[in-house]
């Protein structure tokens, strides 16, 4: 028969030295004193197969009297099959999970940006990006729990903007997904997404391909192009530059302004603008885009002055980026001087509006589809849209750079009045 330990009393208890001591009255029940003086209480049992030592708490917090209590309903538990050290993990797991769960959107919007960010090279793309939840979402649902959530919220959010600002819309209802999918993978939801667009917002919100506010610019008829390209090489100054450089490439007014030398290499006739640069409209997690120099491409930059401290190809006179309404005053000068001089001026063929310089690229566009035999995928690659499925683009890599050269120097023998027709690979003039 087991030996019984004597009951010790509270002041017994007080004068304990370091060690484990039985203290009575609960068989297994014991004062652990550490050399630094810290005393708590532990409850020495077997536990099916398994010796385990239970904590009771620390003393005095923890009284003599309180600890023989907590003993002996141990003890009972054990006896009803319930093991009290596995219960306290699942009862401090659950815990956990409740306070895991009371995370605020707004919580969760902050952890899943911290890690997103990282993904882009300029600080203004990392604050331009965090721009439409901040405007958006945060006032709408910041303040709840992000596991409280539901389809509803999404829509209140979304259903203002969906149709008047689509492409706004389309990649909020995105980065609300991945802000609910950090939650879930941090712990702090549970359930289905409610900003999944499968199966979900697709059955309430009309798809954005069908309702977007893509708005078409105003584009040079084919037939225009020669002799708007004559007056704008009559022009001087930066801004007539950038125009040119901008029609000889087919880009974005955006990427024109804010190209830079350290993009450029001459000797390689290359033009390349890295992911996540400002105004290229090239996505931080996309591929860097190649544009390819043709000889009169080159002999325009190769003519520009270079200024001192000074990275931009087309500063503007303060040593600025010039803003999209130089080039759009330099486009719409040159159609005002038609028509003061007796021409129709340069206007889109469907709407009658003047054309702006974004609309060059429909343009450029235009002219592969109906004048060429050139491939569309590769004018669509120019254009830096997409081309095929994800499955397609994820096996296909190239850019088709050195076929693309070829292809811009046509294009620029067009805009010089060469009616240019691509036949079998050969080039005939009409």
């Amino acid at each position: 028969m087991p030996k019984i330990a004597k009951e010790l009393s509270a002041v017994d208890v007080r004068r304990l030295g370091a060690g484990m001591h039985a203290v009575g009255g609960v068989a297994g029940l014991h004062m652990q004193v550490t050399d630094s003086g810290a005393r708590s209480w532990l409850l020495r049992v077997r536990i099916g197969e398994k010796r385990r030592e239970v904590g009771l708490g620390s003393f005095p917090e923890v009284s003599l009297a309180r600890a023989r209590e907590r003993a002996a309903e141990a003890k009972d538990a054990i006896r009803a099959g319930i093991d009290p050290v596995e219960e306290r993990k699942a009862a401090r797991a659950a815990l956990v999970a409740a306070q895991r769960r009371g995370k605020t959107f707004a919580e969760a919007w902050e952890g899943y940006a911290a890690q997103k960010v990282k993904e882009f090279s300029t600080e203004k793309y990392r604050e331009q990006w965090r721009v439409s939840v901040e405007t958006h979402a945060l006032p709408e649902i910041g303040k709840m729990a992000v596991q409280d959530v539901t389809l509803q919220d999404v829509q209140r959010i979304l259903v203002p903007i969906w149709e008047s600002r689509t492409v706004t819309a389309s990649k909020l209802r995105q980065k609300i997904e991945g802000a609910l999918n950090w939650a879930t993978a941090q712990g702090f939801r549970t359930g289905d997404n409610p900003a999944r667009w499968r199966g979900n917002l697709d059955m309430v919100l009309p798809a954005a391909s069908k309702v977007s506010d893509a708005k078409s610019y105003p584009a040079l008829q084919l037939d225009d192009v020669g002799r708007w390209w004559q007056a704008l090489r009559g022009r001087e100054g930066m801004g007539a530059a950038a125009l040119r450089f901008q029609a000889m490439t087919a880009t974005r007014a955006g990427a024109i302004r804010f190209a830079a030398w350290s993009e450029i290499d001459l000797q390689a006739r290359m033009w390349t603008i890295q992911p996540g640069r400002q105004a290229s409209k090239i996505a931080a997690s996309d591929r860097a885009k190649r544009i390819p120099l043709t000889d009169e491409m080159v002999a325009l930059l190769e003519a520009l002055p270079r200024f001192e401290g000074n990275d931009l190809v087309f500063p503007a006179p303060r040593g600025g980026a010039l803003s999209d309404a130089t080039l759009g005053k330099v486009m719409r000068s040159i159609h005002e001087a038609d028509v003061k001089a007796g021409g129709k001026g340069f206007v889109d063929a469907a709407t009658g509006e003047q054309a702006v310089p974004h609309g060059l690229r429909s343009t450029f566009r235009t002219w592969i589809a109906e004048r060429t035999r050139f491939d569309g995928d590769m004018a669509e690659i120019a254009l830096f849209h997409k081309v095929g499925s994800k499955v397609q683009q994820a096996y296909e890599r190239s850019d088709q750079v050195e076929k693309r050269r070829g292809m811009m120097a046509a294009w620029g023998r067009f805009l010089h009045g060469a009616q240019v027709v691509e036949l079998q690979g050969a080039r005939a003039n009409v």
